[in-house]
């Protein structure tokens, strides 16, 4: 089968991590036998290399060099606030849509990855799969000009995928559009770079870009409501991002400076190394797609805090009193709490251990290649 990938995000280079998930995926289905192209947008006038990874690939232009900047910086929905920025997506909706047209004038199935950009270029004619991801289902939740954009492209679908199940529902309430149980899938993970660690860890640590949205500075308040209950637990944030400053600030006024440690950005391959210490993974943001790195911190046997409005990280994280992870309310104190719960779990590490291993299986690139395999075929045969 020739199957084309449509995406505003694939790798530019080795260590890229821009929608690094599809070449785990790519070469997955390579391995069943079958043939895999991408369309992804230029970058700042660069095309790129046309293999990679074994996949054909093809980086299209839509703009002026300084201005083909809407793709791999997740700036995409800022520009659309602005004229100019309109101008510039609807010129790269232009290209996509007509790449796609040829690609697919010789391939078998599309798989459109994101709703916009990609599906919303997706030809119409064609037999297309949606994989909807998390940050193009929260703009279904703000926007009521998105999901009248949105309803056509889903609803021509011949297969609707999700990466959680909250991302289902957002898909269901917003666009009625039901996605069923078997297509409430994530993206794979490259899970042979994080190692199961070998004694249970100490401290705490969050892995998140510093945006408003991952909420961080509940992470901070409640590592200093445990420090002032008298049991001081390092707290390191790794992660870049426009809240860094803000943070920073909170950490000096809630006077925690020598407990909070901010090492920046990690590259993928790093992760491993990085959770292998640790305890316990704070992981606060609201209405995540999915949230992988609650699933590698399992893998790593670290335990994991979520919050009830966690959106896809509710897949990952379990309810419940055992050692693995705690879902609570989105406070400072009930982080705290259910932090040193699990400190205090004899399980804990065991628990964590035994919920990563289950997520290493779901997430093997070859797992979901299989399962994508029958979404094409699925889309092959609909009329």
């Amino acid at each position: 089968m020739r199957i084309v990938f449509l995406t505003h995000n694939f790798p530019r280079r080795p260590g890229d991590v821009s929608g690094v998930f599809l070449t785990w995926l790519g070469r997955a289905l390579l391995q069943r036998g079958h043939e895999v192209r991408v369309i992804a947008p230029a970058d700042e006038g660069w095309t790129g290399s046309t293999r990679y990874e074994g996949m054909v690939v093809r980086r299209v232009r839509y703009a002026k060099p300084e201005d083909e900047t809407l793709a791999y910086r997740g700036t995409m929905a800022d520009a659309a606030r602005t004229v100019a920025g309109m101008r510039t997506l609807r010129r790269l909706h232009r290209a996509l849509r007509a790449a796609a047209r040829e690609e697919m004038a010789a391939a078998d199935v599309l798989h459109a990855h994101w709703w916009v950009p990609g599906g919303l270029a997706a030809p119409p004619e064609s037999r297309y799969v949606l994989t909807v991801h998390g940050t193009d289902a929260a703009i279904l939740n703000r926007s009521a000009l998105a999901r009248a954009l949105a309803r056509p492209v889903i609803h021509r679908a011949k297969v609707v995928t999700a990466v959680s199940n909250a991302v289902a529902e957002i898909i269901r309430t917003r666009t009625r559009r039901e996605v069923l149980p078997h297509k409430v899938k994530p993206m794979p993970a490259d899970t042979s770079r994080i190692g199961p660690g070998q004694e249970p860890g100490a401290g705490l640590v969050v892995l998140a870009r510093l945006t408003s949205q991952k909420r961080i500075h509940l992470a901070i308040e409640a590592a200093a409501l445990i420090r002032d209950q008298g049991r001081a637990v390092p707290l390191l944030i790794a992660g870049d991002g426009p809240e860094r400053h803000n943070l920073e600030q909170r950490v000096a006024a809630l006077d925690m400076t020598g407990h909070v440690e901010f090492c920046g950005a990690v590259p993928p391959e790093e992760v491993g190394r990085l959770l292998a210490p640790r305890a316990v993974m704070v992981f606060p943001a609201e209405q995540e797609g999915f949230g992988l790195v609650a699933a590698e911190a399992f893998m790593a046997g670290v335990s994991v805090v979520g919050c009830r409005d966690g959106g896809g990280v509710l897949d990952i994280v379990p309810g419940g009193t055992g050692g693995g992870g705690r879902v609570v309310d989105p406070t400072a104190a009930a982080i705290a709490s259910a932090i040193t719960e699990l400190l205090d779990h004899p399980r804990r590490h065991a628990d964590a251990l035994e919920l990563g291993e289950e997520w290493r299986r779901r997430l093997d690139p070859a797992v979901v290649a299989a399962q994508c395999e029958e979404w094409y075929y699925e889309a092959l045969r609909a009329t």
